[in-house]
């Protein structure tokens, strides 16, 4: 567990593995201002991980951000069954053996609004993700928009595959094949991207790789200059 600033926190977890990749993964948890915690990207939720949560509040959202980030809500829903779990379109057709609240894609006044905004990127047959601010710490949430692999524990032809995709760092930024599948619809993602240049954030976290806490706002820039190319 790592406390980033006030009210938010971030969780290593065991690696999986996707595209011959060892994908880290990594939750976050922020705590509202009426004492709820809101969880983004459950992690597998062991005996150890329980007790840190429980210490810091009661979980109150969970949150699937997209439709590769779902496979330990079932373990989170059965230990904290008041809990309100929410997903994208995509990932509530994708499980339906999990009852979803209200899906991410619709436009609601959320629980969570006053303390965390959030924009639905989209314009991708591939996938859709819901981003996250945390208005406070000034921190962007994101999961597969951007990845940022150290590479460390990457074997010598994993390193260069991560590199070809565009994922390695200092240089991550959002997957090849998904930055390809944008092809038609680049304003539509430059819109969304635009809303979150202006949040200007100060700290990036991700689901996969290294966090960005520098020269953020250049990082961003970099990072989805694909989008400027034609």
């Amino acid at each position: 567990m790592e406390k980033l600033a006030t009210d938010i926190w971030i969780f290593d977890g065991e690696a999986v593995t996707f595209f011959f990749l060892p994908f880290t993964t990594r939750m976050t948890v922020i705590k509202l201002a009426n004492g709820d915690l809101w969880v983004h990207s459950p992690i597998h939720l062991s005996d150890t991980l329980k007790s840190q949560i429980d210490q810091l509040g009661p979980v109150k959202y969970l949150i699937a951000p997209n439709h590769l980030h779902h496979l330990f809500l079932p373990q989170w829903i059965a230990a904290y069954p008041d809990a309100k779990t929410y997903g994208t379109s995509e990932v509530i057709k994708k499980r339906n053996d999990i009852s979803f609240d209200a899906s991410l894609n619709d436009d609601l006044d959320w629980q969570w609004q006053a303390d965390i905004s959030q924009e639905l990127f989209t314009g991708s047959p591939f996938m859709e993700e819901c981003v996250f601010f945390h208005n406070n710490s000034k921190t962007l949430i994101v999961t597969d928009l951007i990845e940022n692999f150290s590479g460390d524990n990457f074997k010598a032809w994993q390193k260069w595959l991560a590199k070809g995709a565009g994922i390695l760092a200092p240089n991550g930024k959002t997957p090849i094949d998904w930055r390809l599948s944008f092809m038609f619809k680049k304003p539509q993602a430059r819109q969304h991207f635009e809303k979150i240049l202006a949040w200007e954030p100060e700290v990036i976290v991700m689901a996969h790789g290294e966090l960005i806490k520098h020269h953020t706002m250049g990082f961003l820039r970099e990072s989805f200059s694909w989008l400027n190319k034609t």
